[in-house]
C-alpha cells in the first residue's frame, strides 16, 4: 500500500484511507457492528492505515464502533475524528466550537476510541459564533495540557 506524509510533521497513513461514517449513520440504518469491525479489520490486514469517524456520526456510536474495532492495533493506524456541535439528549441541535466546550468533546472522543491521542483532529463544521482564530488559538493549547 502506497502512503502520503500529512502535514509538516509527516504523518504517514496508506494513500487509501477508510470513512467509516457510513457504517452507523448517513446512509440508511446503521449495519451489524460486528460485521462492520470485521469490514474495518480487514481493511487494516490489507495494508489500510488511516481511519476517519466523528462524534457527530450516531452521535457517538461510530467514534465507539472505530474504537472498538481498531483497538488491537494502536500504534499502528490513524485515526481522525471531528468536532464542532453541539448535542442535548443524545441528539445534535447545532454547531458549537466554543473553547470551553472542545475539551469536554476531545475527552469524550478519546474515551470512545479508547486512544491517548488523537492523530488527527478537526473542526468540522465552523461555529458562526466563534471566530475561527479563538479555535485555532485554543488548540495548542488543549493538545499541550490533556492527559
Amino acid at each position: 500500500m502506497k502512503t502520503r506524509k500529512l502535514g509538516k510533521d509527516g504523518l504517514e497513513v496508506s494513500a487509501i484511507g477508510l470513512g467509516c461514517m457510513g457504517m452507523s449513520f448517513g446512509y440508511g440504518p446503521a449495519q451489524d457492528k460486528n460485521e462492520m469491525i470485521k469490514v474495518i479489520r480487514a481493511a487494516v490486514e490489507e495494508g489500510v492505515t488511516f481511519f476517519d469517524t466523528a462524534e457527530v456520526y450516531g452521535p457517538y456510536v461510530n467514534e465507539e464502533l472505530v474504537g472498538e474495532a481498531l483497538e488491537p492495533y494502536k500504534g499502528k493506524v490513524v485515526i481522525a475524528t471531528k468536532f464542532g456541535f453541539s448535542f442535548q439528549d443524545g441528539k445534535q441541535v447545532g454547531v458549537s466550537s466554543n473553547p470551553a466546550e472542545i475539551r469536554q468533546h476531545v475527552e469524550g472522543s478519546l474515551k470512545r476510541l479508547k486512544l491517548d491521542v488523537i492523530d488527527l483532529l478537526y473542526q468540522h463544521r465552523v461555529d458562526p459564533n466563534v471566530p475561527i482564530e479563538d479555535v485555532a488559538g485554543y488548540l495548542p493549547n488543549l493538545f499541550c495540557t490533556m492527559k
